[in-house]
């Protein structure tokens, strides 16, 4: 399997070279040169999911890996439960929040840990933006792992109590940096340090936001777990929050592999750029707004260039499968509340996938949408909406009490080069 850099597509490398170099030239996104078509799916679906998975993965790992050894990678980074919940008499929650940060991004940065373990043979630093959920994936997923250097950036004050303890309390390997502004900022900043060619070639600089495609193609695994739980194989229809559509993308991969999706919906919030997008074929950002959906806040979302690439541009081809719907804050309080009421406690950008859901789905059709968060990383809102108490697991209860150790720095890219190229970093 190939992958070319979907800005310059001259550019085609290996699977190796797409995981460990992480962007390619000129910021460019790596994107599998062809996808592969399941032949039985009925067959793969009937596996289990840890077998399919490898099965699923084989495909675009090509000779990276050998078979034993792949199996053994994914049996590690995906030793967690995925879970279909029935929400009402054909709506279900794919519920991804059964890992160690208790997020759906531990799939993705579990196995690109497992990939960097066996691909990397110098020392590595690991440079991610997070607007929630990332930071704590990545953290928990490179956490004490050798010759390997964690430096996240997430905005100040825009992510929960609870996910900032899970990744800004950890030290040793794990750098956090406060950044006085918002994610797009972050991501930026993670950006123009991959074209600084004297902090790639010093630090051997590498990614695990979503830009990586190893990160993605995990995701591509759970989608087909979903249909394999549903008690019906056809025309379902799944609802994706939707901030850096990296989730969106790999569950388009899934569906051009053959997975029986009828089409999705991209649930975002007031940071609606793609919906805008949608309506008049006109990219424009507008200044990234804080919402109760932190984890969604991003007005460029990086992955829809690779929509559109997968799509060949074409808004025709996109209009048939996606469906976007922008969800407000007022409406996601709401949400919560009637999720509550019918005995189903969900966090924000669960309940508001479930409410972008609800918006189009016929009776005909069977919905799913993602669970993308487990509740206690947003206690706080759902007692508000709901009454309800909501406990953090007792295996983190003693994380509330750590020191954050986190740096607050300005937005300014020359700080976070001083830091990346200074005393804590790989000689």
């Amino acid at each position: 399997m190939k992958y070319i850099n979907i800005k310059h597509p001259d550019q085609v490398v290996s699977f190796a070279q797409a995981v460990t170099t992480g962007l390619g030239r000129d910021r460019g996104l790596f994107f599998p040169e062809t996808l592969p078509v399941i032949g039985d799916m009925d067959s793969l679906l009937k596996t289990s999911f840890v077998e399919r998975s490898v099965e699923i993965l084989s495909h675009f790992v090509g000779d990276a890996f050998e078979r034993k050894t792949l199996e053994e990678m994914v049996s590690r980074a995906f030793n967690f439960p995925v879970k279909v919940a029935a929400v009402e008499n054909n709506v279900f929650a794919l519920e991804l929040f059964h890992g160690p940060s208790l997020a759906f991004k531990d799939f993705g940065a579990r196995f690109l840990a497992e990939c960097l373990s066996h691909l990397s043979s110098r020392p590595t630093t690991i440079l991610t933006a997070t607007s929630g959920d990332t930071g704590a994936a990545v953290a928990h997923a490179f956490f004490e792992q050798t010759d390997i250097r964690v430096v996240i950036l997430y905005p100040e004050g825009r992510v929960s109590q609870f996910q900032e303890k899970l990744f800004c309390t950890l030290g040793k390997n794990i750098e956090t940096f406060a950044v006085r502004s918002d994610f797009d900022a972050c991501q930026a900043m993670v950006k123009q340090a991959f074209e600084d060619q004297q902090i790639r070639t010093s630090i051997h600089l590498n990614s695990a936001n979503s830009i990586n495609i190893g990160r993605l193609l995990a995701q591509v695994c759970y989608y087909f777990e979903a249909v394999a739980q549903l008690p019906q194989h056809d025309r379902t229809v799944v609802s994706v929050p939707s901030g850096n559509f990296g989730n969106l993308t790999a569950g388009l991969i899934a569906q051009a592999m053959g997975l029986p999706i009828q089409r999705f919906i991209a649930a975002t919030n007031a940071n609606d750029t793609v919906p805008r997008y949608f309506e008049n074929n006109r990219w424009s950002p507008n200044p990234t707004q804080a919402t109760l959906t932190n984890a969604m806040d991003i007005s460029e979302p990086n992955n829809f260039a690779r929509i559109q690439w997968l799509f060949k541009n074409s808004p025709e081809a996109l209009h048939s499968v996606i469906q976007p719907h922008s969800v407000s804050d007022t409406q996601t309080r709401e949400l919560l509340s009637g999720l509550y009421e019918s005995n189903y406690i969900a966090e924000p950008h669960t309940a508001l996938a479930y409410g972008a859901l609800k918006t189009s789905l016929q009776d005909n059709e069977l919905g799913l949408f993602l669970g993308t968060a487990h509740p206690a990383k947003f206690s706080e809102i759902i007692e508000t909406e709901t009454g309800e108490a909501i406990s953090i697991p007792p295996e983190f209860e003693s994380l509330i009490e750590q020191p954050l150790l986190s740096e607050v720095i300005e937005p300014d890219f020359d700080l976070i080069k001083d830091r990346l190229l200074g005393a804590n970093a790989f000689n």
